[in-house]
């Protein structure tokens, strides 16, 4: 399967080099699919495959047809150098149709370092392309079969900023304690940067911009508590990020700075056949140019999802959320985003609310059906979002339904 792969993939069709340097990794190896899951290789993958209608929207099509673009392929391995080092790496094919750019990319390849650990504390550092472990569902949000859901709750896992949001270019490290009676806490601190290729740049700023985004480092943190002998976990989070709008010679927009911050409070409850989980956020995000070269907007918005699953037979899950995004607390209605657009800009894309019900039934130990049905409302989570299109936007309401089959190995 591997060398199936690597035949298929043109280099001109690759985003960095890090993807021939896994699967030279996994190739090298020569190992067949029993030998694979011995140590101190680790090889898995995943293949999802599934259909998509959004209606009154362009969330996956500017037709608004049934579409097939809702294709996930991955490959992920891991090799243990010794007791301390280990390499791990993702590459990853998607198509989501508006959603995020096709094509192939690297979403992590790293070197773990297990610096130190005994019976209370734990640390390892990572440096290469690291994964975003900070928010609730940052560390399963690429695995179809591992997320809680086909499309993750868009007021914090906007698949616009996926690429950006799963990983970048630096370094990371966790810290882990561990109580008897105050239970386990986990640290973790990050800092890198992502490169932005131009189709994500027409993605997140649209098809009039003719220039390149470019990603500055971010630094994250974030904090997880697992209380002793409980199904809860809680947590918070912090991000701040800067980036940039370098215009073309000719182009409709000019030079600008754009930054972007949030914070995050989380639960996750998990029980026998009840799960529970909810985000609350606040973010900012300033707009310095773009428009004009004196153009300057500086925002605060709010928002929240809350979800619940329950186990109904050992192979079939129903889960539910709500969720709920304001692009300006100050302005939750929109009005007075419509009014400064000259009514240019409907006053329904300063928010998005989000109603889903969703069906889960596992054939197999690795191979799964997810059904899932989306009442949206509201345009401020739909690409792209820096200059919002009210054309192929053109109602307040909307409905997505996807049926999606996945397997892993």
């Amino acid at each position: 399967m591997l060398t199936s792969l690597k035949l298929m993939i043109r280099p001109e069709k690759l985003s960095s080099y890090y993807l021939s340097i896994l699967l030279s990794l996994c190739l090298s190896l020569n190992l067949n699919a029993a030998e694979i899951k011995t140590e101190p290789l680790q090889i898995h993958g995943f293949v999802a495959q599934g259909v998509i209608d959004a209606n009154n929207s362009n969330f996956i099509n500017t037709d608004e047809s049934i579409s097939l673009e809702l294709t996930e392929v991955g490959i992920n391995a891991s090799y243990q150098l010794n007791d301390d080092f280990r390499i791990a790496g993702q590459a990853v094919y998607l198509n989501g149709g508006n959603r995020y750019h096709p094509g192939l990319r690297v979403d992590y390849l790293l070197l773990e370092w297990g610096a130190f650990h005994n019976d209370a504390w734990q640390a390892s550092f990572y440096i290469g392309r690291v994964k975003n472990n900070h928010w609730l569902y940052s560390s399963t949000r690429d695995i179809p079969f591992a997320r809680p859901s086909i499309i993750n709750p868009q007021v914090t896992y906007f698949d616009g900023f996926r690429d950006v949001a799963v990983g970048g270019d630096g370094a990371a490290v966790k810290l882990t304690y561990n109580n008897d009676y105050l239970g386990e806490f986990d640290f973790n601190f990050s800092r890198g940067k992502s490169d932005i290729s131009k189709k994500q740049s027409s993605v997140l700023l649209g098809q009039l911009a003719l220039g390149r985004m470019a990603h500055d480092f971010d630094t994250q943190a974030s904090l997880y508590w697992h209380p002793s002998f409980s199904g809860w976990r809680f947590g918070i989070s912090a991000l701040d990020a800067t980036f940039q709008y370098n215009q073309a010679q000719v182009d409709n927009y000019v030079d600008s700075d754009f930054v972007f911050q949030f914070y995050t409070a989380s639960a996750l409850y998990e029980g026998e056949f009840w799960q529970f989980s909810a985000e609350f956020f606040q973010e900012r995000f300033v707009t310095k140019g773009f428009y004009t070269p004196d153009f300057y907007r500086d925002e605060k918005g709010q928002g929240y999802y809350i979800q619940a699953s329950y186990n109904l037979e050992s192979n079939l899950s129903v889960i539910t959320r709500h969720e709920r995004f304001y692009a300006n607390k100050d302005d939750k209605n929109g009005s007075k985003l419509a009014q400064n657009s000259g009514g240019l800009i409907p006053a329904y894309f300063g928010f998005h609310n989000d109603n889903m019900i969703a069906l889960s039934y596992d054939f197999s130990s690795n191979l799964r059906v997810n059904v899932e049905y989306h009442w949206m409302q509201g345009g401020a989570r739909l690409s792209p979002i820096v200059q919002p299109d009210p054309i192929a936007n053109d109602s307040k309401n909307w409905q997505v339904w996807a049926i999606q089959l996945m397997y892993w190995f």
